[in-house]
């Protein structure tokens, strides 16, 4: 297996550190970068793209906080032709399962000469672990709004172990894989089933989009992550497609998804929500 330099945009996320960790394991030389790095990467200073592309082969681009955001496609634009200039052998962008915006930044990457994989994911198990929705849990109240919507919640592991794979296998080139769980929950289940694990009781209390915005506002959060909140339940959550259950885990990977019952024991042994 060829060695590759591989540049982690995002490396301290989610899936980041996960990709990371993966492609240092199987002998690959690994760049993580952001904004307090050595070389540094800003999304918001496009003259920090070229210094972090330098010397590398390939890229996983993960955008902060979402590509939906106002932004995003002027940064992907503008990174993709450094890319390109740098002469990188193959990018991957990970995107969001039924983002109308996050598609428009898809097609500048898809459009742009780049050697290529999209990787669009639903919704992260881990949203309620290591993200915005701990606290809920921890506090025993999820109060979230979008109850009827039923969501292929997919796990960062899974995420993490595709984009590693389709990162190095060309096979891949073009193509656009869509990274769901097994099945798909309400909130109201997957609260359930976090409740079981833990033998404590959770409470989901079904509220507006309205109601969860002006609580994020409270909460002092600014107004663009209220906004890309709002945006993600309403365009995101209520779009059909994006109830969809995808097998491209099992089909990149030869092997099933995990599923969220999996995925709330292993949290639950690590303390994390009691």
């Amino acid at each position: 297996m060829k060695t590759e330099n591989i540049l982690i945009i995002g490396g301290t996320g989610k899936t980041g550190r996960r990709v990371a960790q993966n492609l240092t394991q199987t002998g690959h030389k690994v760049r993580v970068v952001g904004r307090k790095t050595n070389p540094a990467f800003d999304w918001s200073n496009p003259e920090t793209y070229a210094e972090a592309l330098k010397d590398m082969d390939r890229a996983y681009i993960v955008y902060y906080p979402d590509l939906a955001v106002p932004g995003a496609r002027d940064a992907i634009t503008a990174l993709t032709e450094k890319a390109l200039e740098a002469g990188l052998e193959k990018v991957v962008l990970l995107s969001g399962k039924g983002e109308t915006e996050a598609e428009a930044c898809e097609d500048i990457v898809a459009n742009s000469g780049l050697n290529y994989t999209l990787v669009r994911a639903s919704w992260f198990n881990q949203n309620f672990s290591e993200g915005a929705f701990l606290e809920f849990v921890k506090n025993g109240t999820v109060a979230l709004p979008m109850p009827e919507a039923e969501i292929p919640f997919v796990d960062a592991d899974d995420i993490a172990d595709v984009v590693s794979k389709v990162l190095i296998d060309d096979t891949f080139k073009g193509k656009t894989i869509t990274v769901t769980g097994p099945q798909k929950r309400t909130f109201k289940e997957i609260v359930d089933i976090m409740s079981e694990s833990i033998d404590k009781p959770i409470q989901y209390i079904p509220i507006s989009i309205d109601e969860f915005k002006e609580g994020m506002r409270q909460a002092g959060l600014p107004d663009s992550y209220v906004w890309l909140f709002g945006y993600l339940f309403k365009e995101v959550l209520g779009n059909p497609e994006n109830q969809e259950v995808s097998e491209d885990v099992a089909k990149v990977l030869g092997r099933p998804a995990k599923d969220f019952e999996t995925y709330a024991k292993e949290t639950a042994a690590t303390g994390i929500w009691n």
